[in-house]
């Protein structure tokens, strides 16, 4: 007689095996058994699992994998954009090939057909690489809360992304751009290249976060639009974002002009610095458009990003003798192993960065100034020290 569960023979010959969980319930093998020892052999292996407490219910994984997925998602408590982006990628990319499984039915052959199917139909590596990251942290959580045993997401490297090299604007370029966009916005070409601020960094800008005098703009929020084309006014995008930003003195000409010509007006020190020519916020629709026919006029490359402004402020400050630490500091950016392994960059440094990317700036417009001309060009804004 057995001493842990039990087995018997049905009248077709295969055995079949049951047990008492330790919640008191009795379980049955979801298969049959073509002989008495293989379903001993079960038997045992159960009974080892919860000696071990390494037993779990066999019902647990029998959760809708998108039923799971978007609590998940709900229950993150992500910024506005981060949580778009996460239901994006659910519905295009995962919820398509995973939606009618439960949580144990993805096994690691099913995601490996998943992710060599989207590279395939998809090429775009990165997005794939978003999406298998995605669908890693959420069966993470799933393996945590013991639905699953283990996690299926096992293949080395696939949530690493390789970009391309993005474009770097030259000092010329970036003059460039800033003259097509026009004026009311050229401003906001500076600041991504030389602040270098983010986009909805600048969005929420307002006057009283100038200072004329010393030359500094003080990053308090961020309002990132949705592709919804909403307005989300919030935190910036870590503690870092929230800082002082020491701008080059070229700017400072520039910086004067917008406040009196273009921020918005009425509402004192609370008036955005940037508006469009109603009045109304900036908006990333109607601002693409004008930076994409700024772009095409300068002769960019198409898939350079006003995003990738903060690449060209990046590489510039570093040329300047900027450390990696003092552009972190620069760029509103930060992580723990940064903060343990690179030096610290105080107020002073940020005024010494400020001012070598001022003379480098300055030095490469004397360069073109001084070169003959090779015709009329027409009107042209004048820049002043």
């Amino acid at each position: 007689m057995r001493r842990f569960g039990a087995v018997r023979q049905y009248r077709s010959g295969r055995w079949t095996a049951s047990y008492i969980d330790p919640t008191g319930q009795r379980r049955r093998a979801s298969d049959t058994f073509d002989t008495k020892t293989e379903a001993e052999v079960w038997l045992s292996q159960v009974e080892a699992d919860i000696s071990r407490r390494d037993w779990r219910d066999p019902d647990a994984g029998a959760v809708n994998f998108e039923e799971y997925a978007l609590k998940w998602v709900a229950e993150r408590g992500v910024a506005p954009t981060t949580d778009e982006l996460y239901r994006r990628l659910l519905r295009l990319h995962l919820l398509p090939t995973f939606e009618r499984y439960d949580l144990d039915q993805i096994t690691p052959p099913k995601v490996r057909e998943w992710r060599a199917e989207r590279i395939a139909a998809t090429r775009a590596p990165t997005t794939v690489a978003k999406s298998y990251r995605l669908l890693k942290a959420i069966l993470e959580t799933a393996a945590d809360d013991e639905l699953i045993r283990r996690n299926p997401c096992r293949i080395r490297g696939a949530g690493k992304e390789s970009a391309a090299e993005r474009d770097i604007a030259t000092v010329e370029q970036v003059d460039a751009l800033a003259d097509a966009v026009g004026l009311r916005w050229r401003l906001m070409v500076y600041l991504g290249a030389y602040g270098p601020l983010r986009p909805e960094e600048q969005a929420e800008l307002r006057r009283k976060d100038v200072d004329l005098d010393d030359m500094t703009i003080r990053v308090r929020q961020a309002a990132p639009e949705l592709n919804t084309g909403k307005r989300v006014v919030g935190d910036t995008k870590s503690e870092a974002g929230k800082r002082y930003v020491i701008l080059p003195g070229f700017l400072h000409k520039d910086l004067r002009r917008h406040l009196d010509w273009y921020a918005e007006k009425g509402r004192g020190p609370e008036g955005l610095l940037f508006v469009g020519e109603k009045g109304a916020p900036f908006r990333r629709s109607s601002f693409g458009r004008k930076w994409r026919r700024a772009r095409t006029k300068v002769g960019m490359p198409d898939g350079f990003r006003f995003y990738d402004l903060r690449h060209t402020g990046h590489t510039l400050s570093t040329r300047s003798g900027a450390t990696l630490k003092d552009t972190m500091v620069r760029a509103g950016q930060s992580s723990e192993k940064a903060a343990l392994i690179y030096q610290h960059s105080d107020r002073e440094r940020q005024k010494e960065v400020a001012s070598g990317l001022d003379k480098m700036v300055r030095d490469e417009r004397r360069k073109r100034s001084d070169q003959p001309k090779k015709g009329s060009g027409g009107a042209e804004v004048v820049r002043g020290a």
